[in-house]
């Protein structure tokens, strides 16, 4: 059940300790106005992963998604690239 004009985003998995929810830090390029520079800005999303899949390091892709709690409203489509685990 995905919406095709939902937005999708990519990003770095910080933090996986929460029950079926990760923390993605999603860093941006962005130019300044006067200075010309690039500059990296950086939000963290909490997601919605039900089974507990991600661990921390993966890269995801996250929808926007209607609001699940106070502060989620993004659940997690797939992973693009797990972390080796070094256990």
């Amino acid at each position: 059940m995905t919406d095709k004009n939902s937005r999708k985003i990519t990003g770095k998995v910080i933090s996986s300790k929460r029950d079926k929810t990760i923390t993605v830090l999603v860093e941006r390029k962005v130019k300044h106005p006067i200075y010309k520079k690039i500059l990296r800005r950086s939000s963290k999303i909490q997601a919605h992963d039900e089974v507990n899949e991600c661990s921390m390091g993966d890269v995801v892709t996250i929808q926007e998604t209607k609001p699940i709690s106070k502060t989620k409203s993004w659940k997690l489509v797939g992973i693009e690239k797990r972390v080796k685990d070094i256990s």
